[in-house]
Formats: C-alpha cells, sequence, structure tokens
C-alpha cells in the first residue's frame, strides 16, 4: 500500500510516563536516572501575582493545591511531545514566584519520556483518554524519610526561607499518607524507586502506538 494524501504512512506516538509522589519522594532523581526526556510540569506552576492562586487560612498561597497550576497548558505540551517530538516549555523559578523564560524540548526519537511533579496525577484520566498513557505511577516513601529529603533540597536549592520550608514540612509530611491516597485514587500506582524503575523500562521498551490520520 503506497503513501498518499489519503493513505499517509503510520505514525508512532511517543508515550507519557505520569510520575507524581508527594514532594521530595525523588520523581526527579528517578526522572533523571532513567535516561529518558523530562517534561517537568512544576514550570507550569502560575506566577506569585496570580489572582487566582489558592490561599492558606493564614493567607499564604497554597502551592501544594492544583489550583496553583495550569493544568491544560500542561497536557498541551503532553500532546504535543507524544504527536510531534517537540514544543517549548515554560521555565519557572521557584524563589522568583514565576516563569523567567521558554525552552524547547525534543524528544529525539524517544519512544516514551517523563512528565513528573507533584500534580502529575491529576491529568491520568485525561492522558488515558487521549491515548497518550504509558503508565501513571506515585512514588512512595516513609513520611519522615520524604520530609527529609524535601528540606535538604529546599535548603540547597534555597526555594523559600527557612521558616516558610519547615511550617510547609511539617504540614506535608503529616498529609503525606492522605496525598499519596488521592493520586493513587486519580489512577497513579504506588510504589517505591526500583519498582519504578522497571515500570519506566517498561513502558521505554515497549512498541509505541501507531496512529494513522486518514485524509478527507
Amino acid at each position: 500500500m503506497s503513501d498518499s494524501p489519503l493513505n499517509p504512512a503510520p505514525t508512532a506516538r511517543a508515550q507519557v510516563v505520569l510520575l507524581s509522589g508527594p514532594s521530595g519522594s525523588g520523581k526527579s532523581s528517578l526522572a533523571e536516572r532513567s535516561g529518558l526526556p523530562v517534561l517537568q510540569l512544576d514550570d507550569f506552576y502560575k506566577d506569585g501575582d496570580d489572582p487566582s492562586l489558592p490561599r492558606l487560612d493564614d493567607g499564604a498561597v497554597d502551592w501544594d493545591s492544583p489550583l496553583s497550576w495550569h493544568r491544560e497548558q500542561a497536557v498541551e505540551a503532553i500532546r504535543r511531545l507524544g504527536a510531534t517530538g517537540r514544543t517549548d516549555v515554560p521555565v519557572y523559578s521557584i524563589p522568583d514566584n514565576g516563569r523567567v523564560g521558554t525552552r524547547a524540548l525534543d524528544l529525539a526519537g524517544a519512544p516514551a519520556f517523563i512528565a513528573e511533579g507533584i500534580f502529575a496525577a491529576e491529568i491520568v484520566g485525561q492522558c488515558a483518554a487521549e491515548g497518550l498513557l504509558g503508565d501513571a505511577i506515585c512514588l512512595r516513601n516513609r513520611p519522615a524519610t520524604t520530609a527529609w529529603r524535601r528540606l535538604r533540597r529546599d535548603v540547597r536549592e534555597g526555594r523559600k526561607s527557612l521558616p516558610v520550608l519547615l511550617r510547609r514540612g511539617w504540614r506535608l509530611m503529616r498529609a503525606e499518607r492522605g496525598i499519596v491516597a488521592r493520586q493513587v485514587g486519580l489512577g497513579a500506582y504506588a510504589c517505591a524507586g526500583p519498582e519504578a524503575g522497571r515500570r519506566v523500562r517498561a513502558v521505554a521498551a515497549a512498541p509505541a502506538p501507531v496512529e494513522v490520520q486518514v485524509g478527507v
């Protein structure tokens, strides 16, 4: 069968592994070790002066709420990566509370990529419905382990002042089991790092789905 506008060659679609988990659970480290291209979903946070940002009881921004994040922009980036293998993504600075630029993300022919962030589970259903999902994983550790990793990272990167980091860390440690349960309820599979790594490798090794677009 020859290729033509009415009968084009099949096109393989890259699959996304949605990697969620509490802040500090090791998502970025696992994604980096995988060798796959990585879409950092934290880059889709809203700017700090956005009036739609959710607030805590003390008036501070609740950066752990999905309402602090541009969900549809993140999904659109995943669509473009799946369909074309390339897209422009924002670069977000947490210390600056806003976007500081953009960058090109190119899959370079990779059959899969990782989209990682604390809100990744929020879009499991949508990505599955659109045929984009390779797997959805929630990294799970002991809450005390996650809290220590999170504090070391946030202090090292100067994300916020130490009092803010300590208050947030205590709140998140107490909430961690509920956070994991919510992400599992949204369709993510909860596991520790070694099993998560095996699941990522399985997606990367599987044949990519093929999409045929028929002309009119």
